[in-house]
């Protein structure tokens, strides 16, 4: 019997268990989930963990959201570093592994069943074709699936930081509207829970679409104004127009980077969408948009026409990636 400490930690919170190999990574033997704010580095947050905790671990592995270098990484949207030979001599074992987020959702999918997955188009997948990943949360993340001959291995991206690309002219507008404000504009920038408050902006101060003082309000005290943005815009009761148009502007750009991460990495064997605010935008991502704007790839339209598209609705993905990651050591 081999004990596996598992972690996918994001901006916002982290999910961490210990999981026995015996019984397979789809459920672990104890969870919790943390909020990252409460804690100055991982350390603490593992010391907390797993105190009072006497399973004898063996293995572990650590899901975090940045760039992965040699065993190394400094989170992009948390002022924490992990590196793999502190945290061996922090735990007292040899096998610890550091993982990008992304790599680790990525390895979940073998793993998911149809309870974890809503289809948002069947299509026609390719027999071990290439599978991507594409997860809006904090920040945005990549990453894809490729087929060895054996088993499938999880490829990192950080392809949400690439330069945000319009594909049309709204889009090209609302990029114009940005650029004076920041030098960079990447997907990630508007794609993902930080990004929602910028197509906001733009859609009140450049496009002029009305905002209720109540909604002022509320936007303006939130600390975060993405969850009132998109609380709003689901509230069948109030005819919010400016909530509806930024969720359905943010749904747009999500669509254009998953068909640009499809027509990168030729991913026949489908596309995989995640994090923790899609599974609430579902309703929207079910709507005509987001297929057509997916397809919209000139000459490459009919090969993402076949290509299926699922919503992971598993709030622990990352996490059962992250010990599922173990067993392929």
């Amino acid at each position: 019997m081999a004990y596996i400490l598992a972690a996918d930690i994001g901006g916002t919170k982290t999910n961490i268990g210990i999981f026995d190999s015996e019984q397979g990574c789809r459920n672990s033997i104890v969870e919790e989930t943390l909020l990252c704010k409460n804690y100055s580095n991982f350390n603490e947050l593992l010391h907390d963990f797993l105190n009072e905790k006497e399973y004898p671990i063996e293995r572990a592995c650590f899901a975090a959201a940045g760039p992965v270098r040699e065993g190394r990484v400094r989170l992009t949207n948390l002022p924490w570093t992990l590196d793999e030979n502190e945290l061996k001599d922090f735990l007292g074992i040899l096998s610890v592994y550091v993982i990008n987020d992304l790599v680790a959702l990525a390895y979940s999918i073998p793993e998911l069943t149809e309870k974890d997955t809503v289809t948002l188009h069947e299509g026609t997948p390719e027999k071990l074709g290439t599978i991507g990943i594409v997860a809006p949360g904090t920040g945005l993340g990549m990453s894809f699936l490729v087929w060895d001959g054996l088993k499938y291995i999880a490829c990192p991206s950080e392809s949400g930081h690439a330069c945000f690309s319009p594909a049309s002219e709204e889009e090209l507008e609302l990029l114009r509207f940005l650029l004076p404000q920041k030098k960079h504009v990447s997907f990630e920038y508007l794609c993902s829970g930080m990004g929602m408050p910028h197509i906001y902006k733009y859609l009140k101060e450049k496009v002029g679409l009305e905002e209720p003082d109540w909604l002022n309000i509320q936007v303006t005290e939130a600390k975060d104004p993405t969850p009132v943005i998109v609380q709003v815009a689901l509230n069948k009761e109030i005819e919010c127009n400016i909530c509806l148009e930024t969720v359905r502007f943010f749904i747009k750009i999500l669509a254009v980077a998953s068909g640009n991460l499809a027509v990168t990495a030729m991913t026949t064997g489908g596309i995989y969408l995640g994090g923790g605010m899609l599974p609430g935008l579902l309703s929207f991502l079910q709507e005509d948009v987001f297929r057509m704007r997916f397809v919209e790839k000139g000459e490459m339209s009919r090969l993402l026409e076949n290509i299926p598209i699922s919503v992971i609705t598993n709030p622990k993905a990352g996490l059962i990636g992250a010990a599922t990651f173990t067993t392929y050591i």
